[in-house]
């Protein structure tokens, strides 16, 4: 080797350590941040209804309480809370021993003064006769009579005393008056009730009322005979009452007035069930706003932010809204934002200002006839 040949070889040499010396000095390239899937929402103007809501329930028009009219032992209860009944229908038995030895006792009186007056009465014909006969006197004819006139009496009167009785032992059944649902149940068996002390609540089948409670502030705006919307928590269809009953006076503990409303007869809400009550005199004049999902909303800072995204570049960027409400699911959004504007939906949680992003595409399921198909098809060549 030439001494040429060694200086060439000595200058590759310092140029290959310098390169590798700048490279092992430089900073790594950052890896491109990944551009990420949202799904998006074109918002659009609609009119809210603005309103005052009520927690509500629905009751039974006539809520009757069963009790038996005489006092006793509750020997047996034939029916359960929530059953149906129908009128007529045994629900409860007292004891009624002493009720029908009374009974017993009356019939007895009935026989001794039916007795008695026939006793009086054949008294008073042969008297009778006897006057015609001219053998006793006017007087003594009458005092008959009267005898049999007071025999007569005291007979009416047993008789009247046994068909008290006989009252009194068929009062020791409590019987449904009405068709209708118990919804309570206030003694039981073994328990000695006294007359008219409530056993049984019975709500009867027919018409049902929407019962709900308004501060006394507002219960001058609501009008008898006015519309109710009624929206049931279960999230059945709303349906419509119409106001017709306001209390006159408020109730002592919660100064609130008690409002009943018509429900229609076609309404098939459960007894109990509790509502959302929203008057329509309560309601105010609609404002136009605009609704998002409360998925779109996060915190920026102490403001409520979304992000909107540039449809030219493909990027999000933050935007400020100003929320007013919610609405079941639905934020609504009173400034910030226009009709037409593209909001983030969903990850909204990962996503910096100015990054790109692409809109989701729902993945379409490979039916199973065609995936078998593809997987077969290489072993088939």
């Amino acid at each position: 080797m030439t001494s040429a040949d060694s200086v060439k070889l000595f200058c590759v040499l310092i140029v290959s350590l310098t390169a590798a010396g700048l490279t092992a000095c430089s900073k790594p390239v950052p890896p491109e941040e990944p551009v990420r899937s949202v799904k998006v929402l074109m918002v659009g103007e609609q009119a809210l209804q603005s309103g005052l809501e009520f927690p509500g329930e629905v009751r039974a028009r006539v809520e009757s309480r069963l009790g038996f009219q005489v006092a006793g032992k509750i020997t047996q209860r034939m029916v359960e809370a929530g059953q149906h009944v129908k009128a007529g229908q045994l629900l409860a038995q007292l004891d009624a021993q002493d009720y029908r030895l009374a009974t017993d006792a009356a019939k007895a009186q009935v026989n001794a003064a039916q007795i008695n007056r026939d006793l009086a009465g054949a008294d008073f014909k042969r008297y009778k006769e006897l006057k015609e006969q001219n053998f006793i006197s006017g007087t003594e004819l009458d005092r008959r009579q009267a005898a049999l006139q007071g025999a007569q009496a005291q007979l009416e009167q047993a008789q009247a005393q046994l068909a008290v009785q006989g009252n009194q032992a068929a009062y020791t059944r409590l019987l449904a008056d009405v068709s209708g649902v118990v919804t309570a149940v206030d003694a039981e068996a073994g328990q000695i009730v006294a007359a008219g002390m409530p056993v049984l609540r019975i709500a009867q089948d027919g018409a049902r009322d929407l019962v709900f409670a308004v501060p006394e502030d507002r219960v001058v705006r609501i009008k008898l005979g006015s519309a109710v919307t009624v929206r049931p928590w279960s999230g059945a269809q709303a349906a419509q009452a119409v106001v017709r009953e306001v209390a006159a006076s408020a109730d002592p503990v919660t100064r609130t007035f008690v409002i009943k409303a018509a429900l229609s007869a076609s309404n098939t809400l459960a007894l109990g069930s509790t509502v959302t009550v929203l008057p329509k005199d309560l309601e105010s004049s609609a404002a136009v706003v605009i609704k998002l999902p409360t998925s779109a909303l996060f915190e920026s800072g102490k403001a409520s932010a979304v992000w909107v995204l540039d449809p030219a570049s493909m990027t999000v960027k933050l935007q400020p809204v100003q929320v007013a409400g919610v609405d079941e699911n639905e934020a609504v959004i009173t400034g910030g934002l226009r009709a037409g504007m593209q909001v983030v939906t969903a990850g909204v949680h990962v996503l910096s200002p100015g990054q790109k992003v692409t809109l989701y595409q729902e993945k379409s399921a490979v039916p199973p006839a065609t995936a078998a198909s593809q997987a077969l098809a290489p072993s088939a060549k």
